[in-house]
């Protein structure tokens, strides 16, 4: 791997739609961080994921965590913090994003 590849800075999407997804998520968050702590993390939650992520909280990866709007409305739940709200549904967010070179991994 070229010097250059190995020195930009990674911009990762963990995208979690379901609790099993979530858990995995939060693992590999944790993984990445340890081992590339410059690294840019978002992990993306919708559907299921957002009810699991609202009930259990994790120290290590809430601050790095966004939720649908579209899910927390269906679901009639408030957000809580430190955990965030996308400005969009995840799935324009994550499009967004995607254009603008962060690489997508669905946990």
């Amino acid at each position: 791997m070229s010097q250059d590849i190995q020195n930009q800075a990674l911009k990762v999407i963990l995208h979690a739609p379901t609790p099993t997804a979530l858990e995995r998520a939060r693992k590999n968050a944790v993984n990445l961080l340890r081992d590339a702590p410059d690294a840019e993390l978002r992990i993306v939650l919708n559907a299921e994921a957002v009810e699991a992520a609202l009930d259990q909280a994790h120290a290590d990866a809430d601050i790095h965590t966004w939720v649908c709007p579209t899910t927390l409305t269906r679901i009639g739940r408030e957000n809580r913090p430190p955990l965030q709200v996308m400005a969009g549904p995840a799935v324009i967010e994550i499009a967004r994003m995607q254009r603008t070179g962060w690489v997508y991994i669905r946990s």
